[in-house]
């Protein structure tokens, strides 16, 4: 028995606060896996909408072929509810698995080499990169190398 009980105190109930810090977050990517296959409305209180991030799920729907016009549709229209976002995409989407990587920008060795050889910022050395030959490239890596 605890002391709360002997004594007859009630404990304090839970703020509403404390209760939602313990909820696991939800992800754009449950989002995403929801719309293309699962279709159960992860939307079902105001905690889960603040967990809707319209970008990100916007985004990696955009990826694939069968998608991106209802993504594009909902880039469109800002101004619906998180809610009405996902029971459109929801109900238009059709289900099926999906898979599309994440576009990501290239990384170019030499453009790093130019940046801290010649400490300019991206535009700067994307436009030197240009005019530079091979040679010079080598000649500037040869210079930055620090060994070891």
């Amino acid at each position: 028995m605890t002391l709360a009980k002997v004594l007859g105190i009630k404990p304090e109930p839970k703020k509403v606060e404390e209760i939602e810090k313990k909820r696991p977050s939800i992800s754009p990517f449950d989002f995403v896996k929801d719309i293309q296959h699962g279709h159960t409305n992860l939307i079902v209180d105001e905690w889960s909408e603040k967990q809707y991030n319209p970008f990100m799920i916007n985004r990696a729907l955009g990826f694939c072929q069968d998608t991106v016009i209802q993504a594009n549709e909902m880039n469109s229209r800002p101004g619906l509810s998180k809610k009405m976002q996902n029971l459109f995409l929801l109900n238009t989407i059709r289900s099926k698995k999906r898979f599309a990587p994440w576009v990501k920008a290239e990384k170019i060795e030499a453009l790093d080499l130019v940046k801290r050889y010649y400490g300019y910022s991206n535009a700067k050395a994307r436009s030197v990169l240009k005019v530079l030959t091979t040679q010079q490239i080598d000649y500037i890596k040869e210079r930055l190398n620090t060994g070891g």
